[in-house]
């Protein structure tokens, strides 16, 4: 499906959500429900859920042009940034001007600084928003939903607040209210879930995990970082491998960019002792979630059959897992 077509959908699918669970409440109020199985057209609400043509279709269309994966490694994280984007065919790729843009680190809690290797390395995540600007954005949000602390808390003590702020983002602590539940189509496992409506909608939303230890997913790279775009994210965890991926089927990153500066090697995700987080200076970038996190095994010394779910994805056509024969080009800024 393309992703001009996916979004509409997605976005017709958001808007019968919020009609139906609207409906006891316009009961009490006295206003007649809507019909059980509304009309859905694209002009419903359109001032408040409009999507316009994303950079996806056009990024798969010209991956030829480009690698298909860059690796940055160096000391300066916002280089990085910029040599790697630059490398992959630049922010333009992904996004026209006048874009809305989310991006979605991993500010999972707000127990510890950056340094603790459990939340996104906050250079890492301004630069992008940075990019993002520089290439006409109109608007460039940056949250998560996480389970330790309040999005305050975590978003301050994670040290990205102040950067995004900075650079000229926004920081959106993620409501309960903007959650939608939802079918999921192409779902084998997980049918129904509540998601963040603007991740769906947005023209551009860049996906940006630390690469980290995880006490059930072993690790959590791309894939397991959309979890902070649900809801009661613990429904997942039954069956855990095969809701993931039914969750990614309808969360899909035009971008994908993992923070491998520093890993946490051990006692995943939230971490807590230095003597787990290894300096590795890497970043990986992908417009394939499969084929990041398949490379991204490789800071842990593991192969993506390490992880079922990269694999289970990649045989349901969200990416790519086998990595024989795409063009990967590898960086080294301070060499």
């Amino acid at each position: 499906m393309k992703d001009q077509s996916r979004r509409e959908f997605l976005r017709n699918l958001m808007l019968g959500a919020t009609t139906l669970a609207a409906q006891p409440l316009l009961a009490s109020c006295g206003v007649k429900p809507v019909p059980e199985t509304p009309v859905l057209t694209d002009t419903v609400a359109a001032t408040e859920l409009t999507t316009t043509e994303t950079a996806t279709e056009a990024a798969t269309e010209t991956q030829n042009q480009y690698p298909y994966l860059v690796v940055t490694h160096g000391s300066d994280a916002e280089q990085m940034v910029r040599q790697g984007m630059q490398t992959l065919g630049g922010m333009e790729r992904f996004m026209k001007s006048g874009a809305d843009v989310i991006i979605k680190p991993n500010i999972c809690v707000g127990y510890y600084s950056y340094e603790y290797a459990a939340t996104t390395n906050p250079w890492v995540v301004a630069a992008l928003v940075k990019m993002c600007l520089e290439s006409g954005a109109k608007r460039v949000r940056v949250m998560d939903y996480p389970f330790g602390g309040t999005g305050e808390q975590c978003y301050k003590i994670s040290g990205i607040a102040d950067l995004v702020t900075a650079a000229g983002g926004e920081m959106e602590v993620m409501s309960s209210l903007k959650f939608v539940e939802m079918d999921i189509p192409d779902a084998v496992r997980l049918k129904r879930a509540s998601i963040y409506q603007d991740v769906l909608t947005t023209d551009l939303l860049i996906n940006v995990p630390i690469a980290k230890n995880h006490g059930m997913a072993k690790l959590t790279l791309g894939l397991k970082n959309l979890m902070g775009t649900m809801l009661n994210r613990e429904s997942i965890h039954p069956s855990f491998e095969k809701n993931l991926v039914d969750l990614a089927t309808i969360v899909r990153p035009q971008l994908t960019v993992i923070d491998g500066i520093r890993t946490l090697m051990a006692n995943g995700p939230t971490g807590g002792n230095l003597d787990d987080v290894k300096i590795q200076n890497t970043l990986i970038f992908s417009h394939d979630i499969v084929a990041a996190d398949s490379y991204a095994t490789r800071l842990f010394d593991k192969t993506p059959e390490y992880l079922p779910y990269v694999i289970k994805a990649a045989e349901r056509g969200l990416g790519k897992a086998d990595l024989t024969g795409l063009n990967i080009k590898e960086i080294f800024l301070d060499a």
